[in-house]
């Protein structure tokens, strides 16, 4: 089933959402998706910096548990280092959990989250939003026919537009430049037929932070298809988010974050799509109807795996 067929959840009363993590995602993102869905209300947010006018607003999960018992769901933005606290606070609270991308800071820590929701019997969603853009099932749907060449995947943004002072993205724990990139695997794992591998890896990581501005990781698919990425923080002129594939039937290019497709250079066109975020919160909605767990860690894990055997390379120092 595809993400446009996805059935929306119908029942007599909204499920009461609160939020975890009032930040940047959550404004542009999150908010908007609740207020425009049939499925969900915002019930409550927390947050240690901010709130939200009109709604129930507290510091923290706790806060929120104690003081808003009614809430059935809570969906989490905060960054990933300590997610699973606060999930595991929630899961025990009996309440479905959200998790916005990435899902945790190690692959271990969701799996025991995962653990606990099924034992729990409540919904668990570890969200990767890129899979949920316009062109993805298409190029899935593609690729399935044809014998793979290779791969190339540049992923390239400028982290004073779309992290801000985050500081947090650069220190242990953060990601760093996967923060991106791992919207990049998510897609990949998504639409390659076949297992991926990293075999290298080359992190470029400023003299003052802990986690790589740039990087460049090299994989391969079932085997021998080589899958070349390159990732860069601090590409200024707008962005790079493509994945371009060479195939025995032609050349398929998923630009704009997997926005839009085009084979050998001719643009396809796309069934109608409701947007990334729109079709999360659609999937949670049913997810909690069956409860069942949704939780696939293969981006996670090359992300941890491309760490593991990265050369480390340090650069400048990086300041916002």
């Amino acid at each position: 089933m595809t993400s446009s067929d996805r059935p929306h959840r119908t029942t007599k009363s909204p499920i009461r959402v609160g939020v975890i993590g009032i930040g940047k995602i959550a404004r542009d993102q999150h908010l908007p998706a609740i207020a425009a869905s049939p499925d969900f209300t915002l019930a409550a947010v927390a947050s240690r910096h901010a709130g939200i006018d009109g709604v129930p607003s507290f510091a923290s999960i706790d806060e929120l548990l104690a003081h808003a018992p009614e809430v059935d769901a809570i969906s989490i933005c905060t960054p990933p280092d300590g997610r699973d606290a606060i999930a595991a606070r929630a899961i025990a609270a009996g309440k479905h959990v959200m998790i916005e991308k990435p899902p945790g800071a190690t692959v271990g820590e969701v799996e025991a989250l995962v653990d606990q929701a099924r034992a729990a019997g409540v919904a668990f969603h570890a969200t990767w939003h890129s899979r949920e853009a316009a062109a993805v099932a298409t190029a899935r749907d593609w690729l399935r026919a044809r014998a793979l060449r290779s791969v190339t995947i540049a992923w390239r943004e400028n982290i004073r537009k779309w992290h801000p002072g985050q500081d947090w993205i650069l220190a242990a724990g953060g990601f760093g430049v996967f923060d991106p990139g791992i919207n990049a695997l998510s897609i990949a794992t998504a639409i390659l037929p076949g297992h991926l591998a990293v075999r290298r890896a080359r992190l470029m990581v400023p003299a003052n932070r802990q986690s790589p501005i740039a990087a460049d990781i090299a994989m391969t698919l079932a085997g021998n298809v080589p899958v070349n990425m390159a990732l860069d923080f601090l590409q200024t002129e707008g962005e790079t988010w493509e994945i371009i594939v060479d195939s025995d039937g032609g050349r398929l290019a998923l630009t704009a974050g997997g926005g839009e497709l085009a084979i050998d250079g001719t643009l396809v066109p796309l069934p109608d799509h409701a947007g990334e975020y729109p079709q999360l919160y659609a999937t949670f909605a049913t997810l909690i109807a069956d409860q069942r767990i949704d939780a696939d860690l293969t981006p996670l894990q090359l992300v941890a795996d491309a760490f593991l055997l990265a050369e480390r390379e340090t650069v400048a120092a990086f300041d916002f």
